[in-house]
């Protein structure tokens, strides 16, 4: 065979082989995607059956899951009606125990008041001046001798009612404060002492002695409340007290003590009075300052609303 023709045939086998190997190699790779495509059937089948049956359970899930919501609603529902029926007994309950309760501090407030009253003396905001009348046995309950620095005969015991001292106090240590000129010239005076300066006065003055000098038993002397005040330049004559500072101060503060002027002009009782002045309480005196009235004005019966703060 001549070297020419040994070539083309060397040529042409190998044409041979390439193609036969191109279509081995194309079979393998139809074979390949079939197979792939054969598995990816599978698959596809495969997963669209998990995706039915995780539908089933995420149904059934849900299913479930809204019976559960359903009775947690219901629960709820039957819980917020047993709370509203708590809260509404509660409430009942409340007020019951609240108005229970005021109906406590009522009747506590009320015996308290009873308690105030049943040991204030009731003589002590009585109307005594020609109205009412104090027996010679009438004594207030304890008396205490007034330091002498603020009395105008340091040699003199003058005693005053033990329970409205503090009062008195204040106010005379307000006026000193003020470097204000006070002394105290009378304060307790009993029935017999009262009946013995009327004699006196009446064999002075004689009838004439019935406008300035109450008789025994009507004096508020006898009280323990009431104090004489003068100064001392004034002294034991009054005369132009109602001129002094001392006097002026009195009629802008005493009030705040619980302190009263007992005979302004122009009263029914007796003449005018500058230096008498009676404690009744800070409540009442306040209420006669503001309103500008007088002790002897009012009413027995409003006076003695104001015997239960006669000590506050």
């Amino acid at each position: 065979m001549k070297e020419s023709e040994k070539n083309k045939f060397d040529i042409k086998n190998k044409k041979s082989l390439l193609i036969l190997l191109l279509l081995i190699i194309i079979a393998a790779v139809i074979g390949y995607l079939g197979y792939q495509t054969y598995q990816l059937g599978k698959n596809k089948v495969a997963l669209e059956s998990q995706l039915v049956q995780t539908r089933a359970r995420a149904g059934s899930a849900i299913r479930k899951l809204d019976g559960i919501i359903e009775s947690l609603q219901q629960n709820l529902a039957t819980t917020t009606t047993e709370r509203n029926d708590f809260e509404n007994k509660y409430n009942n309950e409340k007020n019951r125990m609240d108005s229970f309760s005021q109906q406590i501090n009522t009747v506590q407030s009320t015996v308290g008041v009873l308690q105030k009253l049943s040991q204030t003396d009731s003589e002590l905001l009585k109307k005594y001046s020609r109205v009412y009348f104090l027996n010679e046995n009438y004594v207030p309950k304890t008396l205490i001798i007034i330091a002498s620095k603020y009395t105008y005969d340091t040699q003199k015991d003058y005693l005053f009612y033990a329970e409205t001292w503090p009062f008195l106090q204040g106010l005379l240590q307000s006026a000193e404060a003020t470097s204000a000129d006070m002394k105290i010239i009378s304060a307790y005076r009993s029935f017999g002492a009262q009946s013995g300066l009327k004699a006196s006065y009446k064999m002075v003055y004689g009838s004439g002695a019935n406008a300035f000098s109450a008789d025994q038993g009507y004096s508020e002397h006898q009280l323990g409340t009431t104090i004489d005040f003068t100064t001392s330049k004034v002294g034991a004559t009054f005369t132009g007290f109602e001129k002094t500072s001392t006097y002026q101060w009195l009629l802008d503060n005493a009030y705040k003590y619980g302190f009263i002027l007992s005979y302004p002009k122009d009263n029914k009782y007796y003449e005018f009075e500058p230096w008498h002045w009676r404690f009744v309480g800070r409540a009442l005196a306040e209420k006669l300052h503001q309103e500008g009235k007088d002790f002897y004005d009012l009413d027995q019966r409003e006076i003695n609303q104001y015997l239960v703060s006669f000590f506050d």
